[in-house]
């Protein structure tokens, strides 16, 4: 692939990463003036399962940056295992949220209905918002996995597997963000 169609693709994911990450700044910008409310909790604490799936996700991030190295290196089956290692830590992390969310449910908080609280919405938009985006994460994974397979990839020809990293990074950063953002801000 050319150059100059390379960078044409990277700039693509720069611009949707950009408008990802405005979007939850204004979400979190609004929890911010929504938290003035009369009805918004104070003292919330996120449960501790979601501090683990913290941990899960951004080592996720770690064997994503090995597997692109091991392909560099030509070591084609340390490649896709760490891709597949990623592939179960970032299944392990959705299982973890939604371990989180039960315990949220199970101390009596909801989304909507008479038991749902401002604070509580606005925790899960934002948990279920980032869920979606990994689940389009878990696409772009399962595709480079499935290329891996198909021997797409070279030391050579690494463009799929850079620009699925540098969105999986994104992703990562945005949950730690996430994460940061509501256990700090209460």
């Amino acid at each position: 692939m050319d150059n100059k169609n390379s960078r044409a693709k990277k700039m693509m994911l720069w611009f949707g990463m950009i408008s990802m990450a405005m979007t939850f700044a204004g979400l979190t910008s609004a929890y911010v003036v929504s938290s003035s409310r009369a009805d918004w909790l104070e003292g919330f604490v996120l449960p501790q399962v979601f501090s683990f799936s913290t941990a899960i996700i951004l080592l996720s991030s770690i064997t994503f940056f090995y597997a692109k190295r091991s392909l560099r290196q030509n070591k084609q089956a340390q490649f896709k295992g760490m891709l597949w290692t990623t592939l179960v830590l970032t299944l392990v992390f959705v299982n973890l949220q939604f371990q989180g969310f039960n315990e949220i449910i199970a101390s009596g908080y909801y989304f909507t209905g008479a038991e749902s609280s401002i604070t509580t919405s606005f925790l899960y938009v934002l948990v279920l918002l980032h869920l979606a985006h990994v689940s389009g994460g878990l696409v772009v994974l399962s595709v480079v996995l499935v290329n891996a397979y198909r021997n797409k990839y070279t030391p050579e020809q690494t463009l799929g597997v850079e620009l699925a990293e540098l969105f999986w990074h994104f992703l990562d950063f945005l949950w730690l963000y996430l994460f940061l953002f509501v256990t700090i801000y209460q």
